[in-house]
């Protein structure tokens, strides 16, 4: 359960909700045949290790998966992950706008997060929580900042703050009603532009305050709009 979240996740979301989830040569026998047979020590020719490099190259990864942080909070583990599925997986259906048409997409981002091993939002099925995108370089995927937690709408209990950031955020400072701050630092998955940072609010605290600084200490947003 979220307060906010990315723009297009929250239709994502709805969608699943009313309709009702990596993969990471020349044999011995090759090479002894013919009149001029190698030793088996021999190395292999230079085109054989050409091909071989050309093909390890173009096995991509159709599901990559990057932790964003993770911690403890309240004596609760937690983390949030990154999921980006390059094309859209088996089972998941592009969700529809009110006025009828489909929203675009070819791939699939997910955010996947936990609080003492229970994914927040489950109850919405395998695909709460994601967004269609188009590739790796969407810019419709950034600028996102939302409350998650396990009750209230995130509004209580112990709480995650996750921002999908613009890419000239290098981190994220949440300051909290006890005087307390906590630092988070922007993450990429690997190969793509999609990127966030997350922190964690303990139980019964409030937040003042949270900001996003570039790499040189700027500030670059000020909201106090959360609590």
């Amino acid at each position: 359960m979220a307060l906010s979240f990315a723009r297009k996740a929250a239709i994502a979301t709805a969608a699943v909700a009313a309709l009702g989830g990596i993969s990471f040569g020349a044999s011995a026998s090759e090479a002894a045949s013919g009149p001029a047979a190698r030793p088996a020590s021999a190395p292999a020719p230079v085109s054989v290790v050409a091909k071989r490099s050309a093909s390890a190259h173009q096995k991509v990864p159709q599901v990559v998966r990057q932790v964003i942080g993770k911690g403890r909070v309240d004596g609760h583990r937690w983390s949030v992950a990154l999921e980006f599925h390059r094309t859209l997986p088996k089972g998941y259906t592009l969700p529809t706008y009110p006025d009828g048409t489909t929203a675009p997409g070819t791939s699939l981002l997910c955010q996947r997060m936990y609080i003492g091993g229970v994914r927040i939002d489950h109850q919405g099925g395998p695909w709460a929580d994601c967004q269609p995108v188009t590739g790796t370089q969407d810019p419709q995927a950034s600028g996102g900042l939302g409350l998650w937690g396990l009750h209230d709408k995130g509004l209580s209990g112990s709480r995650l703050m996750v921002s999908n950031p613009e890419a000239n955020v290098a981190y994220g400072i949440v300051s909290l009603s006890d005087g307390t701050q906590v630092k988070a630092a922007t993450v990429t998955v690997p190969g793509t532009a999609y990127r966030a940072w997350a922190a964690p609010v303990p139980n019964g605290r409030t937040i003042t305050s949270v900001d996003q600084y570039d790499a040189h200490d700027q500030r670059l947003s000020h909201d106090t709009g959360w609590r």
